[in-house]
């Protein structure tokens, strides 16, 4: 057996991935639900100013990354990318949107938008304190 690290994820090894997180979540009778996504705002230029990534699989929704270029920060697109999510995957069987954030990041921005704290996972470093968010969301 040779076990190595792959800095990019090629078709044979995502076609392994695909199959066999598929077919565990049948043999244990759960839909997968599984689709992944990148929505991303772009200024009148065609430039991309912010994106939210994420994966929704099972019976929730999770975001991954949201990333808004500095220049643009403060003017509600951070808001607007999480919304997109929201509507995207509303009424398509997920109960839920969860997330995670740093505490230097944005705790209170996400709580703004009516995200549940969870849990925080305490750090010495309170800017390195992990706080973990729920929507319920139907």
């Amino acid at each position: 057996m040779n076990i190595r690290r792959i800095d990019e994820i090629d078709d044979r090894t995502g076609e392994f991935i695909n199959k066999a997180f598929t077919d565990y979540a049948i043999s244990r009778a759960v839909e997968l639900n599984f689709d992944e996504y990148c929505i991303v705002a772009e200024n009148d230029d065609g430039q991309v100013i912010g994106a939210i990534t994420g994966r929704a699989y099972y019976n929730e929704v999770h975001i991954g990354d949201l990333i808004i270029d500095e220049n643009y920060r403060g003017n509600d697109i951070g808001t607007k990318l999480v919304r997109a999510v929201e509507d995207a995957y509303r009424g398509k069987g997920y109960t839920k949107i969860t997330l995670t954030t740093f505490g230097f990041q944005a705790p209170d921005f996400y709580k703004k938008l009516g995200y549940s704290l969870e849990f925080v996972r305490e750090d010495p470093d309170p800017k390195l304190s992990k706080y973990f968010f729920c929507k319920e969301y139907l």
